[in-house]
């Protein structure tokens, strides 16, 4: 029967989405596997114990890798594809030299994740490795399933630096009732954080989970409250999950805010504090005592739960017998509505983001702001409008009109600033070759389109989070990585452009590999299709050096890969040069 079902491709394939818990988009999905709705192979681990049995698992695996990414392209998905994978069989066709590259020829580089559903039942982890290397050669990323799920898979996570985690179920599970469960996931979300790994919670079912996972700073997640596996997937969530997914209320420990990145911290004010158990007429002394002061935050045991504001509550009050009921009870009572509550690291770009895709009262009423989980004050969404808007100006001065990517003047303060702080970083200078010859023979208008579309595919490979893109002027770019994999980014640059710009071309220009255009000397001459260079020039945060001396540095090496054939990277490592083609 299992022949059968491979011969005749027989397999049901299915998707389930993975969610953004801050915005309630989806960015990809979980392909799962079924057989034939009349067989007794129908379910997953019948059918793949039958392939074990014969011996035949890893022929299943690309077999279902097939199924889904064809039907993944069929129904017009977008995002990521996670892409169930044993460890053994990837090594077994790493040690016969026959590696499958799941979606290599079907127009979806960058989208797959391999992940890793299996423990490593004794595999060596050196030869796992060098494996998954060669698939990130090609864009892929990797995923580790039921992280949490015992020492091994914290050993895993370790040896193979995944991209994405997945938090076992189990610890999902009434996690809103459970204190160790909570200060379990509490701790793998920052370790995620420490290594630059993006983490889902699997097996969300109910609100009160959802909640909590996301009080803890998980990211992602997956569950039936936010979307079934179907073979024809949702392409949002639905309307009452995603007003879930509104506002993180109580964040934990949060990153580090970036350098030079404007947080909640601009639009701090100071403003007293009371107990919620507090009686209102105290509260209302307050007010009465300093007749400039229009809010005062509410804390329960050290937490902040609310807001009180004095328009509004001296209203009340004025009212007939209003302060003879609420005299004496607990100021408690006056607050209004559950409150935002940031964490002094948010980006005022983030913050701005909760205000107008969510919780737009939020600019009427204010927000508390914690470091750690303390009080330290609140924002006003007043305060909040102009930083925005004076940023928005800042950017609009310096960015270049056909990318609307930051400039020169922007690029340079961000080196001085890494410089300054001693940070590590690698500065990655990006030039087409050809453009010239391009640009003449099929205009300007394509020759904008082919800097645009690069613009693009290098903002696809950046870490928005800790990276920056900026545009120095024509075909000239600078990625400033502080990433800790640029090498993979760039590498995925570089291999993903050629597919990228094949639809500037005519069909003959592209098939012959270049066209015949007039050169500098006006002789018609063979020019090749364009490429892309990528020079790297890499700061270890001791050198002091003036941010002129390391672009002239960049520039040497992005001189250096133009010297190569086609797509090309080239690293340089002070005086050792490294090339990688």
């Amino acid at each position: 029967m299992l022949n059968s079902i491979l011969q005749d491709n027989r397999l049901i394939p299915l998707f389930q989405p993975v969610v953004d818990l801050n915005g309630g988009g989806i960015i990809g999905y979980e392909g799962l596997i079924r057989g034939p709705m009349d067989s007794p192979l129908h379910s997953p681990i019948a059918l793949f114990d039958r392939a074990r049995r014969d011996g035949r698992v890893a022929e299943l695996e690309t077999r279902c890798h097939t199924t889904h990414i064809e039907s993944f392209i069929q129904l017009g998905l977008e995002g990521k594809l996670f892409l169930n994978t044993s460890p053994g069989v990837m090594i077994g066709a790493y040690l016969g030299n026959a590696i499958p590259v799941p979606g290599q020829d079907a127009g979806v580089e960058g989208q797959i994740v391999i992940e890793f559903t299996e423990g490593m039942g004794g595999i060596s982890y050196d030869r796992l490795r060098d494996a998954i290397t060669l698939y990130r050669k090609q864009g892929l990323q990797l995923a580790l399933d039921d992280i949490g799920e015992g020492f091994s898979s914290l050993r895993r996570w370790s040896e193979l630096r995944p991209e994405y985690v997945k938090i076992d179920k189990y610890f999902v599970e009434d996690i809103d009732r459970d204190p160790v469960k909570r200060q379990f996931v509490q701790a793998m979300v920052e370790i995620a954080l420490q290594a630059n790994a993006t983490v889902i919670a699997e097996g969300i079912e109910t609100e009160a989970e959802l909640e909590a996972v996301r009080s803890l700073g998980v990211k992602c997640g997956q569950g039936y409250l936010l979307g079934y596996p179907s073979a024809r997937p949702l392409r949002q969530v639905e309307g009452r999950v995603k007003g879930m997914l509104g506002v993180q209320r109580r964040p934990k420990k949060s990153a580090p805010a970036r350098p030079g990145i404007a947080t909640a911290r601009k639009v701090l004010r100071e403003v007293p504090t009371v107990l919620n158990t507090v009686p209102t007429n105290e509260v209302y002394s307050i007010f009465e005592n300093q007749p400039d002061l229009q809010v005062l935050a509410v804390l329960c045991d050290g937490v902040p739960v609310g807001l009180i504001h004095r328009t509004r509550m001296l209203d009340r009050l004025a009212r007939p017998y209003q302060r003879e009921l609420y005299g004496t009870k607990p100021c408690s009572h006056f607050i209004e509505n559950e409150p935002l509550i940031v964490d002094h690291n948010t980006s005022l770009q983030d913050l701005a983001h909760l205000f107008t895709e969510k919780n737009p009262h939020h600019l009427f009423e204010g927000f508390i702001i914690t470091a750690d989980q303390a009080f330290i004050g609140v924002g006003t969404g007043f305060d909040l409008l102009r930083e925005i808007t004076q940023m928005q100006i800042e950017a609009a001065r310096y960015a270049n009109p056909l990318t609307q990517l930051p400039g020169n003047v922007p690029i340079n303060e961000h080196l001085d600033m890494l410089l300054e702080n001693g940070e590590a970083f690698a500065v990655c200078y990006v030039d087409l070759d050809n453009f010239k010859p391009f640009n003449d023979l099929y205009g300007y208008r394509n020759g904008d389109e082919a800097i645009q579309l690069t613009a693009r595919l290098l903002s696809e490979h950046i870490d928005v989070e800790r990276d920056f893109l900026g545009h120095i002027g024509g075909d000239d770019f600078i990625i400033i990585f502080r990433s800790g994999d640029w090498k993979r980014r760039c590498q995925a640059v570089v291999d993903g452009f050629p597919q990228a710009s094949r639809f500037l071309y005519q069909p003959d220009h592209l098939a012959a590999g270049g066209y015949m255009a007039l050169n500098r000397q006006g002789e018609e001459v063979f020019h090749h299709l364009l490429s892309i260079s990528l020079g790297v020039v890499r700061m270890d945060g001791q050198q002091r050096l003036p941010s002129a001396q390391v672009a002239e540095m960049a520039t040497a090496a992005k001189a250096q890969a133009k010297k190569m054939a086609g797509n090309a990277l080239f690293v340089e490592r002070r005086a050792l040069f490294e090339c990688v083609h």
